[in-house]
């Protein structure tokens, strides 16, 4: 089977000349006309390379590739854009981008780069973007977090330490584990900076009498899990 490739590019006549010029080249195509589909389309790290145009409606294109690198996403990316200076090909390449093709192109130009792309890009597994826990579910391209229908505000160390628990589903982790994973301390693990954050997140997640999530393992450190 071909590399699988997405062409996002809004202007109709560009992506039928792309699109056809891969597919007779033997990739898989997928197109999509808009930021939000493209966004969509791409977030599950599937793709073997995508080239991305970046003016493009609804979410323009360098919004895409910072959700997309924001998310864990490393799908290379090359830019196709009208926009061709130096400080343009500087701040699409800085942000995320691993090639930067200004319009008009050579076709056999895009090919070559693209190839090198895929050549050079080791096979990407799917990339998580969503971790749950029962009714608890953190979108992590999204920065949100919600229990039920209900939305959790969360701060940035929150949602860190959070985001730990929930790779760690059912597994006790230690004050130590949270300071090195979470605050990137190595100090005595006796410090109470673990316990304010976690009973806060606590009250956070189990609000509005929610059946209770993170557990303290007497002894031993926490546990965010289904049962106590």
């Amino acid at each position: 089977m071909g590399h699988k490739l997405l062409v996002v590019e809004d202007d109709e006549a560009t992506a039928i000349y792309i699109v056809k010029g891969f597919a007779e080249e033997g990739f898989v195509v997928d197109r999509a006309a808009n930021g939000r589909d493209a966004l969509f389309l791409a977030s599950d790290g599937t793709y073997d390379a995508i080239v991305l145009d970046r003016m493009i409606p609804q979410m323009d294109g360098m919004s895409v590739l910072g959700a997309l690198r924001a998310g864990g996403i490393e799908t290379p990316v090359i830019v196709l854009s009208a926009l061709g200076s130096t400080d343009d090909r500087v701040t699409g390449l800085t942000s995320g981008a691993d090639d930067y093709l200004t319009k008009p192109f050579a076709f056999a130009e895009l090919l070559a780069r693209v190839r090198l792309l895929v050549k050079r890009g080791v096979s990407q597994p799917a990339v998580e973007t969503r971790l749950t826990c029962g009714d608890l579910e953190m979108d992590l391209l999204a920065r949100k977090v919600k229990r039920g229908s209900r939305t959790i505000d969360l701060q940035p160390r929150e949602f860190r330490l959070l985001e730990y628990f929930l790779r760690h589903v059912d597994e006790v982790v230690t004050r130590t584990m949270l300071l090195e994973a979470v605050w990137d301390y190595h100090f005595d693990p006796g410090t109470n900076v673990i316990d304010v954050h976690v009973s806060r997140l606590r009250r956070k997640l189990d609000e509005d009498g929610a059946s209770p999530l993170l557990h303290t393992v007497r002894g031993a450190g926490y546990r965010l899990g289904l049962s106590a």
